[in-house]
């Protein structure tokens, strides 16, 4: 693995990062970098590199330039811009220096993924990157530039095939939007059903353009949804997907807002859960890609007990590392006071919660999300649809065919 001098993946953060702030009591605090990011350290990483604004020549490779420049307008002079989702009285308020921000959000995933391509890198984390709901022309869910998607359509531009997978709670529905007709970018998001939980959509039956049949894929889950069936849907629908697609090289979006403790969502799940979860994806890039994985940290909204545990997870398993069994004591004495003052402590003591965190899934909520999984693979896979009753041989990877 070709990755910085040590071996480490490059993470993406600098002050920049803390700029991406749409207030004090926004759900998206930037608090989360302060314990999130010294956990990373104390851990061991070294390897990190500013996130830089991109260039309007870059943001315009998905986005409309009238967009752009009304994010300019409003970052200059904040006020609402509601055709382009930027109001007061919604996700997306404007702040001075919105733009910069933004653009840095934009430029960090640009940088990151220009390491991968150039060799420089095989693996890149950008904590504070994967805002996955933009549109082209629209902010959307606390996101005003598509950082992950401009970082696929650069990877797009020099001619690989790329696999998205997105396990944020909500739907990823804006890089779904900006790469639906394309049939060398296969997305693929397990989230909360769009009946529960913005931005309400990301049904089976999103499917992918006229140019791209098949390449979105979808997994909608029931609210009340923990360990055991997420992670048989993550299981069941990844490899088999990969395998199907054979992507040269894999983006994740992996928000920790699934988590039980979550305030924002009502999924039940825990970091065990992301910790196998996150070591499936490095295996599908390693099988499938070369090892070449950028990740993003996406959403999560507990920035004290969930946001740094899940981070460390992932910075951990890309860089091949084994998952201590417990948080350092100094970097859980250094945040106990602010944590308790934000309402988020006692700090966990274990990198891995124990399932009794979470209240346990209901059979038919397992039921359920099980014949959603296979609806959804069958679909994208091009087979027969017999309501989940097919045996073990017929299984994708076990003869089925591949997706178009």
């Amino acid at each position: 693995m070709s990755e910085t001098d040590d071996g480490q993946p490059l993470v993406v953060f600098g002050d920049r990062s803390l700029a991406y702030d749409f207030g004090p009591d926004h759900p998206l605090t930037p608090l989360r970098f302060g314990p999130g990011i010294d956990l990373l350290r104390e851990l061991g990483a070294i390897q990190f590199i500013e996130p830089e604004p991109a260039a309007d020549a870059a943001l315009t490779r998905l986005h409309d330039p009238a967009y752009v420049a009304a994010v300019r307008t409003v970052s200059r002079d904040p006020g609402p811009a509601p055709e382009y989702g930027i109001s007061p009285w919604g996700d997306n308020p404007a702040f001075a220096g919105m733009h910069e921000a933004a653009a840095a959000v934009a430029g960090g995933s640009l940088n990151a993924m220009a390491r991968i391509l150039d060799g420089t890198a095989t693996r890149a984390f950008h904590p504070g990157g994967g805002l996955h709901h933009a549109m082209r022309a629209r902010a959307s869910g606390f996101c005003v530039y598509n950082d992950v998607a401009l970082a696929i359509a650069l990877a797009r531009d020099a001619g690989h095939r790329v696999l998205y997978v997105d396990i944020d709670v909500h739907h990823g529905d804006g890089v779904q939007a900006l790469f639906w007709d394309d049939a060398e970018v296969l997305t693929v998001s397990i989230h909360e059903t769009g009946d529960a939980l913005f931005p309400g959509t990301g049904s089976l039956d999103e499917t992918g353009g006229s140019g791209a049949p098949g390449r979105a894929v979808n997994v909608p889950l029931e609210p009340g949804t923990g360990d055991a069936s997420w992670l048989a849907t993550v299981r069941a629908v990844v490899p088999a997907l990969a395998d199907a697609f054979r992507p040269t090289i894999l983006v994740s979006q992996q928000g920790c807002d699934t988590h039980a403790w979550d305030p924002l969502a009502h999924l039940r799940v825990t970091t065990a859960a992301h910790a196998e979860a996150a070591r499936l994806i490095a295996d599908v890039s390693a099988t499938y890609a070369g090892g070449r994985w950028f990740a993003t940290g996406g959403g999560g909204y507990d920035a004290f007990r969930v946001v740094p545990r899940t981070w460390a997870i992932i910075w951990l398993t890309l860089a091949g590392r084994p998952i201590p069994d417990e948080v350092p004591g100094v970097w859980r004495a250094r945040w106990e006071e602010e944590a308790h003052s934000h309402g988020m402590a006692p700090l966990p003591e274990r990198f891995l919660d124990d399932p009794s965190i979470a209240t346990p899934e209901r059979p038919e909520t397992a039921e359920r999300n099980a014949r959603t999984a296979e609806r959804a693979l069958r679909t994208a896979l091009d087979l027969p649809d017999d309501g989940g009753r097919h045996s073990d041989r017929d299984r994708p990877g076990r003869g089925g065919r591949p997706a178009r």
